[in-house]
């Protein structure tokens, strides 16, 4: 994600009452659906084995809340768009 004051933060709270905080990277619209991906904030900058978190933006009432991704079709798919768009954005 290219921003002019930095990387995007945000802190969800898990299943667990447990509270992470995310590096936002990206965000897509598929299928008039919006996708978001993360990386776990506290990750090193050399540990090549992170993995993505991909999230789905759910409106309720007029809040914005986000949801995990249920469909394992629809979780690969966004996951290679998110994918393709970071590596395409590193090699500029």
């Amino acid at each position: 994600m290219k921003s002019e004051y930095g990387n995007d933060f945000v802190t969800v709270t898990d299943e667990d009452g447990s509270e992470i905080e995310l590096e936002h990277l990206d965000t897509v619209e598929v299928d008039g659906e919006v996708y978001m991906a993360f990386l776990p904030a506290d990750m090193e900058e050399d540990d090549e084995d992170f993995g993505m978190i991909i999230l789905k933006v759910v409106v309720e009432g007029d809040e914005e809340l986000f949801a995990t991704i249920d469909d394992d079709n629809v979780l690969e798919a966004v996951f290679e768009i998110f994918t393709r768009r970071l590596f395409d954005e590193e090699s500029e």
